[in-house]
């Protein structure tokens, strides 16, 4: 298949997080903030171009970064508004595209292929940037190319609040000069070790064979080798509320005993919460299904402020049964779902606010990762034994 006559886009809401704490108040204008934990013990999510000047940045300890900003104000991170605008901007770009990828709370991909012919798209996505500013009040920046990888590079050239467009052919030339940690994929680590043997610019491993890179870090050298030469043909993916997992429970015997479907319902949420940060992904819709001995079936969801912690979605789940759960007869099933998934997780979970929390779900999901999915379980779950079973085969 030719991709060569691809238009895919890329925006990104600038500094989202400190961008929305400033449309609560202005007086932020200007002045380096940090939004997370607040305490002594927090961690910061997001901060501005104002307080990275200083060396702060995401995942550093709040008290580290004071340290290297002593004017840095510093705000508690709020859920619901973020995840109120992140919804009212994925409403604006499905009212005005033919095909969307929300792929974190923050940023998209559009597909424009062939629309060029009904009118010009560089001029149309500056035209619904503009809109999404007016209608939100929020920065926001986009990158056009053939493709996702590209076109995301261009959109990190724009920022802040602006716009940039690659033409075909072009690609490599653009990609060139700029920093191998550029390169979506190129983590930390990995940018460690490329910088250690000498790789500093994306044009060192575009003048690479690519054998050598695979070499050096095997399937993932092979695809950050492409990316380096401006090659992705990876599609935009249609971006949907019922993607979910869920996770159902049928009684051998129909039972009455509301402790026992309380602990099943736990234990089912507190597994379906590590699979999403496995996959670091967020929810923004939980529903809760109960059926009847008689096989009359129910469910009650509500959206929530995206997260992905346990405490959290326990919270929501205890609560959606409790009203659910009016009949008080025998109950034959009983079922939770979360849907509405978008990438992301570390950066939302990063608004907890201290370390050790953060720290806790970190060792926990290291745990299970080693010794299995219910090695560890929270007090309110124990005494059930969840399953096997794959969350990600739900609907798309």
């Amino acid at each position: 298949m030719d991709h060569s006559g691809r238009m895919i886009v890329h925006i990104d809401l600038d500094t989202f997080f400190v961008s929305v704490e400033r449309l609560k108040d202005d007086r932020l204008k200007g002045k380096p903030v940090a939004v997370g934990g607040t305490g002594d013990r927090g961690v910061v999510a997001s901060c501005s171009y104002e307080a990275r000047a200083f060396g702060v940045h995401s995942a550093m300890p709040m008290r580290q970064a004071r340290i290297l900003c002593p004017e840095l104000v510093t705000v508690r991170g709020d859920y619901e508004h973020y995840s109120h605008y992140s919804n009212t901007i994925t409403e604006i770009v499905k009212e005005n595209v033919p095909l969307y990828e929300k792929s974190s709370i923050d940023e998209f991909y559009i597909d424009m292929t062939g629309m060029d012919r009904f009118f010009g798209t560089y001029t149309y996505m500056q035209e619904l940037r503009e809109r999404i500013i007016r209608e939100t009040g929020l920065p926001i920046s986009f990158g056009l190319s053939e493709n996702k990888t590209v076109s995301k590079v261009a959109t990190g050239q724009a920022k802040p609040n602006n716009h940039m467009k690659i033409d075909h052919g072009v690609e490599k030339s653009f990609l060139a000069p700029l920093p191998v940690k550029k390169i979506p994929m190129v983590g930390e680590v990995t940018g460690q070790l490329l910088r250690k043997m000498g790789i500093v610019q994306i044009k060192t491993i575009q003048e690479m064979p690519q054998q050598v890179m695979e070499n050096i870090l095997g399937e993932n050298g092979r695809v950050i080798w492409r990316k380096a030469n401006g090659i992705d043909t990876s599609p935009v993916e249609p971006y949907s509320e019922r993607k979910s997992i869920s996770s159902e429970e049928t009684f051998e015997s129909d039972t009455i005993d509301v402790s026992r479907i309380r602990t099943i319902l736990m234990a089912m949420t507190e597994n379906l919460a590590y699979q999403l940060r496995k996959e670091g992904k967020l929810t923004s819709v939980v529903a809760v299904k109960i059926r009847y001995s008689d096989f009359d079936t129910h469910t009650k969801q509500i959206r929530i402020p995206y997260t992905s912690t346990d405490h959290t979605l326990m919270r929501v789940v205890k609560e959606l049964f409790d009203k659910l759960y009016e009949r008080r007869v025998l109950i034959r099933l009983v079922g939770v779902r979360l849907s509405g998934l978008v990438n992301g997780g570390y950066q939302i979970n990063l608004l907890e606010d201290a370390e050790h929390t953060i720290r806790l779900y970190q060792e926990m999901d290291h745990v299970r990762k080693r010794f299995g999915d219910t090695v560890v379980q929270r007090a309110s779950a124990m005494g059930y034994k969840m399953r096997r079973f794959n969350p990600f085969k739900g609907e798309r």
